[in-house]
C-alpha cells in the first residue's frame, strides 16, 4: 500500500541501524531488523505499534500473536512478552514503530469528547487486528513529521490526539479504553503489577498484592489470569529471570549471584527455571547472545 512505502521510507533513515531507535517526537519509537531474530524477551509497555515492512510474531504465555502491515498490535497493560522477527533480509529489512499510549491523555480524550467509557474485555490484555486506514494515515502522518524536525513541537502533538481517537472509536476501542480507565478493573490488575514490579526480587505476598489492587484474592487471581494469561506468581517469575539474564549478559553478575539478586534462593531452582523459559542455562545462553546478533526490542 503507498501509505506504507511512504511509512517504511521514513522508518528506515531514522533506524539506519538494526534495533530500536528513540526519536525526536515524544513517545515514538523506531525500529529495523535487516534479519530474522532470536526471540527477545521484554516487559512490554502500554503502546500501539506497526509494521511498516516485513513481518514480526510476539507470545504471550506460549500463545503467539503474527502481525504485519495489514494488522497492528495493542498492549493495555505492562506484559511480559516474547517477540521476533520472522521475515527481514539486507534488502528488505524489517522496520517498524511504537507509539507509547499515555493513560491520562486517554483518559482526557475519554472525558473531552464525551466517549464511551465502559471498560472493554477483561480478556488478555493484548490484540493483533487489521489497521483501519484512518489509524494508518494518521500514523504516516506523525512518522512524516521526522523529515520537518521544526514542525514536531506545533503538529506532532495533533497528530499523535487523532491517532488516540481513532482508536478510541475503532475496531481497537475497547482494549485502549482499558488504558485509559482509573476505576476499571484492568486498572485494578495494573496496580497489582505495578507492585510485583516493584517488589519482584522479594518473596511474594499475595495479601499485599491483593490490597494494592483493592481486590480479594480469588478476584484477583481470576482477573490477573484473564488479563495477562498468567497468574500473579508466574509473572513475578517471568520478571525476575527476565532481569537475571540482562544481569548475566551485560556481565555485571555471575549466575548464582544474578539468581540470588532476583530472589532465588536455590540456585538449582534458578537454574532449571532459567532454562525453561529461555532454552538453556544460564551461561550457555548468556554466550550464545553475546555471540550472536543482539536480540531486537518489541515494536
Amino acid at each position: 500500500m503507498p501509505e506504507f512505502d511512504a511509512l517504511a521510507a521514513v522508518i528506515a533513515r531514522y533506524a539506519p541501524t538494526d534495533g530500536s531507535h528513540e526519536t525526536p517526537i515524544p513517545n515514538l519509537f523506531v525500529y529495523r531488523a535487516s534479519h530474522p531474530t532470536e526471540p527477545a524477551h521484554v516487559l512490554h509497555e502500554p503502546a500501539f505499534c506497526i509494521v511498516a515492512q516485513g513481518r514480526k510474531e510476539v507470545e504471550l504465555n506460549g500463545v503467539t500473536y503474527p502481525y504485519d502491515s495489514s494488522t497492528a498490535l495493542v498492549l493495555s497493560v505492562d506484559l511480559p512478552i516474547v517477540g521476533r522477527v520472522i521475515e527481514a533480509t539486507p534488502e528488505k529489512p524489517y522496520l517498524g514503530a511504537k507509539l507509547s499510549l499515555c493513560p491520562r491523555a486517554l483518559n482526557a480524550m475519554l472525558i473531552e469528547h464525551r466517549l464511551d467509557q465502559r471498560e472493554g474485555p477483561s480478556d488478555v490484555a493484548l490484540s493483533v487486528a487489521p489497521t483501519p486506514a484512518e489509524v494508518s494515515d494518521a500514523f504516516a502522518r506523525l512518522v512524516g513529521l521526522l523529515d520537518a524536525p521544526n514542525d514536531i513541537a506545533a503538529l506532532a502533538p495533533l497528530a499523535e490526539r487523532e491517532i488516540l481517537y481513532r482508536l478510541l472509536t475503532g475496531a481497537f476501542a475497547a482494549r485502549i479504553r482499558q488504558i485509559a480507565l482509573a476505576d476499571g478493573r484492568i486498572n485494578q490488575v495494573s496496580r497489582a503489577i505495578d507492585w510485583i514490579k516493584r517488589n519482584f526480587n522479594q518473596p511474594f505476598r499475595i495479601d499485599a498484592v491483593c490490597s494494592a489492587a483493592n481486590m480479594s484474592p480469588s478476584s484477583l487471581h481470576a482477573h490477573f489470569k484473564s488479563v495477562t494469561s498468567m497468574s500473579p506468581l508466574q509473572y513475578q517469575k517471568q520478571l525476575r529471570l527476565q532481569e537475571a539474564r540482562r544481569l548475566i549478559v551485560s556481565n555485571a553478575r555471575d549466575a548464582a549471584t544474578a539468581g540470588h539478586d532476583v530472589g532465588y534462593d536455590s540456585p538449582s531452582q534458578f537454574s532449571r527455571e532459567y532454562r525453561r523459559l529461555f532454552g538453556a542455562p544460564p551461561i550457555r545462553d548468556a554466550a550464545r547472545l553475546r555471540e550472536g546478533p543482539a536480540e531486537l526490542s518489541i515494536g
